[in-house]
């Protein structure tokens, strides 16, 4: 009986064992992924965190994302990325400048390696003269990488698609999250309805986000959360300061030169008008966290003033150049394009 109880007590025990290293694996296996999903500035697209009256019959959505103003959606979890500026150049950083110098000087060139090499210094402190070097070097690699038709090997954010037949240039934007205007500007499409069956396309894994700095008067656009390039800005005057938080496009907030009454005035401006306002497009915005929460009557817009950018004279909206309105009214998607407004 002693034997038999002993050889039954050592099974058990081993059982026991297998057990507890099957549920420790379990254990670690849930940790990195809890980890991985946390270490995201703009929700699940990367590896990091962060007054109108409209009469406009022009002015529609131009992506039927099927959900309401109102809808209720998740809040992604950004991480706020500070730039922080130390007076002497940070020696990782120039480490990692050099590393995608030589990338980019491969032949061929390794521009995607080089991108996101740069792209993980953007949280890193560092001197003034290296982040705007940094800055100056991802908007030059996004040209080669994003704003051309040409799609290079492992680049996760970019891709080529075979168009199918009675596809539609709209629901290939609709499902990567991207307007279809940037589809056409890439791969020179006159018009939607000149997309061919059997035509290979370059397409852009969106969404595109933004993060608005007030202190410097800067907008620094993001697909996903790989930096694209900056843009200056006007904000809100004092007393009416742009509201710092998150937001996101509304379902409807897509507009070309709506009709527009100025709330303080009661003056009504239509887009023929010479002192029209908001240049040539309107991005609305409504509130989702932060002191940007409930808020509504902001928008991302264009000006006919270049004197408005770089200064506080708005009511509250972002004023950008007409130029860089129109790009980001050709980037960014109602509902799923966020803007974080941060000091």
């Amino acid at each position: 009986m002693a034997r038999y109880f002993s050889r039954y007590s050592g099974r058990r025990r081993g059982r026991t064992r297998r057990w507890t290293y099957a549920i420790l694996t379990l254990v670690i296996i849930a940790a990195v992924i809890a980890v991985t999903l946390r270490y995201r500035p703009f929700g699940k697209g990367g590896p990091r965190r962060f007054a109108l009256q409209n009469r406009s019959s022009e002015g529609v959505a131009l992506i039927d994302t099927g959900v309401g103003s109102g809808a209720e959606l998740p809040v992604p979890s950004l991480l706020e990325i500070i730039p922080e500026l130390t007076v002497e150049p940070n020696p990782k950083v120039t480490g990692l400048i050099a590393e995608a110098g030589a990338l980019i000087s491969d032949k061929p060139s390794k521009v995607i390696g080089a991108r996101d090499i740069l792209n993980e210094t953007l949280p890193m402190a560092m001197s003034e003269r290296q982040r705007a070097f940094v800055r100056q070097r991802l908007s030059e690699l996004a040209d080669k990488w994003l704003f051309s038709r040409r799609i290079f090997p492992q680049d996760n954010l970019c891709g080529s698609l075979r168009v199918k037949s009675g596809e539609r240039l709209s629901t290939i934007g609709k499902q990567r999250k991207v307007p279809y205007e940037v589809l056409m500007e890439i791969n020179g499409i006159s018009r939607p309805e000149a997309l061919q069956a059997g035509e290979p396309i370059k397409v852009i894994n969106g969404p595109f986000h933004a993060r608005v700095y007030r202190s410097t008067f800067t907008m620094d656009l993001y697909l996903q959360n790989t930096f694209v390039r900056s843009f200056p800005v006007g904000l809100g005057r004092p007393g009416m300061e742009t509201p710092t938080g998150l937001w996101r496009v509304k379902s409807d907030g897509k507009l070309i030169s709506p009709t527009w009454t100025d709330p303080i005035t009661g003056k009504t401006y239509e887009a023929e008008d010479p002192d029209y306002p908001l240049g040539s497009r309107w991005i609305g915005l409504e509130g989702i966290g932060g002191n940007a929460k409930g808020r509504t009557g902001f928008a991302i817009h264009g000006t006919k003033d270049p004197g408005q950018i770089g200064i506080a004279g708005s009511q509250g909206c972002i004023r950008l150049h007409n130029g860089d309105a129109i790009l980001l009214y050709n980037l960014l998607v109602p509902v799923h394009s966020l803007v974080e407004v941060v000091e």
